[in-house]
């Protein structure tokens, strides 16, 4: 399954040190492989789904055969969720 990135999940990986942004590329790599793994669990007031990988959570949806990345943050941070909902209107 092909995995599309949004802008802003591009920059903040960008802005990582280099172990954790190969420990995220890998987790949303194994996505492709398995959109619907046991740890992953759907966002409640979004149509979205959401997996953690260390202290980082990864916000993606799955559309037209592929996998689309909407936002990578801070697990505990109400940011994400934030930026999400400005998003999606």
């Amino acid at each position: 399954m092909p995995i599309k990135l949004s802008k802003h999940a591009i920059k903040f990986l960008k802005h990582l040190p280099p172990k954790q942004e190969y420990q995220l590329v890998r987790r949303i790599t194994e996505l492709a492989q398995n959109p619907i793994a046991p740890d992953v669990r759907k966002m409640s007031g979004f149509d979205c789904l959401r997996v953690d990988s260390g202290e980082y959570r990864i916000v993606y949806s799955m559309r037209d055969d592929s996998i689309f990345v909407w936002l990578v943050g801070k697990r505990n941070d109400d940011e994400v969720y934030r930026k999400l909902k400005r998003m999606l209107k």
